[in-house]
């Protein structure tokens, strides 16, 4: 198949509603019907204002945090509805699975 891997930056302080704005990616991506995201945190990054997000000890709400998924175009229309303001990257992609990848597979049976 054939899309686009997208990786979106931002902070784990931004909301979007009452949600964390990743989190909020992640569900609208499973709501939507998207096969897979992954959300990852970092400990440090340069944001494209040119200010450093980084974490420490007390507080995490600063820390930096890039949600990536593997997409169609459906999916930056419905972010447009929400006016949803983020900076990405997007780049094209050729995607599919090797296998069998059903919940479970690979897993001791343990009926």
């Amino acid at each position: 198949m054939h899309g686009h891997q997208i990786t979106f930056f931002t902070q784990q302080d931004r909301m979007q509603g009452q949600q964390p704005l990743a989190q909020w990616l992640v569900d609208e991506a499973r709501r939507l019907g998207l096969r897979g995201a992954t959300l990852n945190g970092a400990i440090e990054g340069l944001g494209h204002d040119g200010a450093i997000h980084t974490i420490n000890m007390f507080d995490l709400s600063d820390q930096p945090v890039q949600v990536t998924l593997v997409v169609e175009r459906r999916l930056f229309a419905h972010l447009l509805e929400r006016r949803v303001s983020l900076f990405y990257v997007k780049v094209p992609a050729q995607f599919g699975t090797l296998g069998d990848v059903s919940p479970g597979h690979g897993r001791p049976h343990t009926g």
